[in-house]
């Protein structure tokens, strides 16, 4: 069963590719083997973090989009055509009329409090169903590897900074440029 890919990341990964080739031949050529072990070692464990992220958060919307509820989003379609016209995006539904004379500033002072906890409500709630996204087990596991590489380098006194720091770059600048060139 052959599998396929992507081919938007086909297209990050040659970008990433080439970024990181030209950064090789650039270590090799104007400074050392350990600059390009810096360099190695920040990339792979960047790139590492990158692919654990998008493949956790894509996860995490697959569970959502299989957990949605179809009954809350087929209300909005049981509206006449004056009110589509009126209100296309159906912005104004859930919300009740309130006339101005009934508008003290209680009343709102109440609205407002109450928006506050449906914020505070939904923020949590985001929070939990996003908290796979960020604790993915690759995701930390990528993390350690960056650690781990960071302190080995440093630790075995072949740490060079601005060959780590130019290596944990290639990702984000193969991003920017893919998205330049598309």
């Amino acid at each position: 069963m052959k599998m396929k890919i992507n081919p938007e990341i086909l297209k990050f990964a040659k970008v990433f590719i080439l970024l990181d080739l030209c950064v090789i031949i650039y270590a090799f050529l104007f400074h050392n083997s350990l600059w390009a072990l810096n360099t190695q070692v920040a990339f792979l464990s960047s790139l590492f973090i990158t692919i654990a992220s998008f493949l956790s958060y894509k996860r995490n919307i697959q569970n959502r989009i299989s957990n949605l509820d179809m009954t809350q989003t087929n209300q909005s379609f049981d509206r006449d055509k004056i009110d589509e016209i009126d209100d296309p995006y159906d912005l104004y539904t859930e919300y009740e009329e309130i006339p101005e004379s009934e508008l003290t500033p209680e009343k709102i002072k109440e609205i407002i409090n109450d928006e506050k906890s449906k914020v505070k409500k939904n923020t949590l709630k985001n929070t939990l169903f996003s908290a796979g996204g960020f604790l993915s087990l690759y995701r930390v596991l990528g993390y350690a590897i960056l650690i781990f590489g960071f302190f080995a380098l440093n630790n075995n006194h072949i740490f060079m900074p601005l060959g780590f720091i130019i290596g944990l770059g290639i990702v984000p600048l193969g991003v920017l440029f893919s998205k330049l060139t598309k």
